[in-house]
Order: C-alpha cells, then structure tokens, then sequence
C-alpha cells in the first residue's frame, strides 16, 4: 500500500462517509458496538488485570470496526465475528496486533501514572467523589482547586492524544498489508503527520458537532420544561455519535493509504457513490 497526502476538507468528507455508512445498517453497528460495550463492563469487574486487558482489546476493536465498515461498502453487512477475523490470519499477523495492544495498554498506564504524579492523584479524587455523593458544588470547586490537577489534565489528555497518533492506521496496516508492530505504528504516524490537515478538520468537525447537539438539546429541552430529561436522553446519541465515530475511522485509513493490488481496501470515496 502507498501513503498519500490528503486536502483538509477531507477530513469533513470522512465524518459524512460515517454517517453514510452507518445508517446502511445502523441497528447491526449499534449491535457491535454493545457487545464492546459488555466487553467493557465484565471486564471492569476484574481488578487490574481486567483494566489492562481492556486497553489490549482497544487495538482489535478499532479494527474490528473497519472491517466492518469494509463489509458494508462492499454490500454485505457487519457481524461480530469482525472482532475475531483478525486473530484468524497468520501467525505473523496475530502476533503483531497481539503486540500491538500489549504496547498500547503499557503506554497508557504509562501515561496514567504519568499524569498522577504529577497532579498527586487530584484528577483520581476528583473522578472518585462523583459517584460517592459528595459532588456539591464546594467538594467540587474544592477538588478543582487542588494543585497540579490542571497540569496532569493537560499531560494526562495531551500524552493520550500524542499516544493515539502512531495506533490509528497501525491495527489495519497489520491486517491488510502484513506490517510488523514497529513498521505499522511508524508507518501510521508518518501518514497522520502527513495528512495533519484533514485529521485537524476530522477533529474540529466532530468536537462541533458534539457541541452544537449538547446546545440545541438543552435549548429544546429546556423550552419544553423537560431539562432534566435531558441528560437521559443525550445518553443514548451519545453512544449512537461514538459508534459512528469508530464507523468513521475506515475511510481515514483508506484515503490515507493507496491501494496497489485487488486485496486492499477499496477506495471509500467510489465505494460510497
């Protein structure tokens, strides 16, 4: 495969290709994205070792998401085999997005601790206070007061965007141009690097488009004198607008990078017409 450099209104391309996708099958997207979403809770019952398994899996799901995303354009339609066909190709392959989530769930407890001690554990005390009812609004300013939270904030937000950079592209150049661990995640920071314009419009267009559904559901809640309803209702799109988000991440990868033989990924922008 080739990398290639991309304009930046093609980031606002990708966002609508999302879309797009997602609403040719969006009740079988919605369907994978809950079964990561019980991955997720089973496996935040197990202490430690459930949280680092869980950071290893992110890899596979991303993934797992372009290629069902592949499988839409392509006509069919996604199941959740897709989380496992991965694992199904050689050993080589295997191996490598194995060792792709063993970096990424180390880099980011890496990052975590990081950002914990430079705050002295602020950020933790303050996540801790909300479910344990002491979220009134002087625990609250008291905790945000706390000396170095807004550091390790910025360190602890900054460092995992930083880390996101060479993961993008890397669990789909394994799959589908068998590159090691080390060659896909340079390879993906290169062509994140390269194509910065088009993932700063990428970004800018789903931090809008976030907002301006946070302020027009608040508005029009709040004119129907249901605000508190609300929060229950933003739940729901909120986890629709996330699934979308991972429906979104094939076309990044396929615009990125070219394909040079018949088993690479289709071009998004032909398959979509």
């Amino acid at each position: 495969m080739r990398l290639q450099t991309v304009p930046a209104a093609r980031g606002m391309l990708w966002v609508k290709q999302g879309f797009q996708a997602f609403f040719k099958h969006p009740f079988a997207f919605a369907a994978l994205f809950a079964t990561f979403m019980f991955a997720v809770f089973t496996l935040a019952l197990v202490p430690f070792v459930g949280a680092l398994a869980l950071l290893a899996l992110l890899p596979l799901v991303s993934l797992g998401f372009m290629i069902a995303t592949r499988l839409t354009l392509d006509g069919g339609a996604p199941f959740a085999r897709v989380f496992i066909e991965p694992l199904r190709g050689s050993k080589p392959q295997r191996n490598a997005i194995l060792q792709l989530g063993l970096v990424y769930a180390v880099a980011t407890f890496a990052v975590m601790w990081l950002s914990d001690v430079v705050d002295g554990g602020a950020f933790e005390a303050l996540m801790e206070s909300m479910p344990a009812g002491q979220s009134s609004p002087d625990a609250v300013a008291a905790k945000l007061a706390a000396p170095g939270l807004g550091l390790g904030m910025l360190l602890r937000f900054g460092l995992a965007a930083l880390l996101s950079v060479p993961f993008w592209h890397a669990p789909a150049l394994v799959h589908w141009d068998n590159h090691s661990c080390a060659k896909a995640l340079f390879s993906s920071t290169l062509a994140c690097w390269r194509n910065r314009g088009a993932f700063t419009v990428y970004s800018l267009m789903w931090f809008g488009l976030i907002v301006a559904f946070g302020m027009v559901g608040s508005l029009v809640f709040s004119l129907l004198g249901q605000a508190q309803l609300f929060a229950l209702a933003a739940l729901p799109l909120s986890l629709g607008f996330t699934t979308v988000f991972y429906v979104s991440l094939y076309f990044t990868f396929a615009d990125c990078f070219v394909a040079t033989d018949a088993d690479a990924p289709v071009d998004p922008v032909t398959s979509a017409a």
